[in-house]
């Protein structure tokens, strides 16, 4: 695995994630999904670093098991990957919360996909790119 193109890529995952969650949950459904109070700086740090370990994530799926450089293909990796991120997470949820919300997991479920394929498409171009 190159070390760089892990980092490198991941950072700019990570980025491209946080700002595409604060476009959908923050901007797009945000009368539909919870919102971090307001006040809080630590919510919106513990999100980013969130984003950033998922970029993270991806960008080692990306540089040391799948050699993954192309934009489609890094796009339909992360689609799959947000696809079952997002079902475990909606599952455990609403396990934990002893309801279900059908129409937050719908979304919740679309944004996860789009969002995580678009950021996989960005790490597989840096990645190419870095080479």
């Amino acid at each position: 695995m190159k070390t760089k193109n892990f980092l490198i890529s991941g950072i700019a995952g990570g980025i491209v994630y946080f700002l595409l969650g604060w476009l959908f949950y923050g901007i797009l459904f945000k009368d539909y999904v919870p919102q971090p109070p307001e006040e809080s700086s630590e919510s919106m740090i513990l999100i980013f670093l969130g984003s950033i370990t998922f970029g993270l994530f991806l960008a080692y799926i990306y540089t040391k098991w799948g050699q993954i450089t192309q934009a489609a293909t890094g796009a339909t990796a992360g689609a799959v990957v947000g696809l079952f991120l997002g079902l475990f997470w909606n599952f455990f949820s609403a396990a934990m919360s002893g309801t279900i919300d059908y129409q937050y997991f719908g979304i919740d479920m679309i944004a996860t996909v789009i969002m995580s394929a678009i950021t996989g498409a960005v790490i597989a171009v840096v990645n190419g790119k870095i080479g």
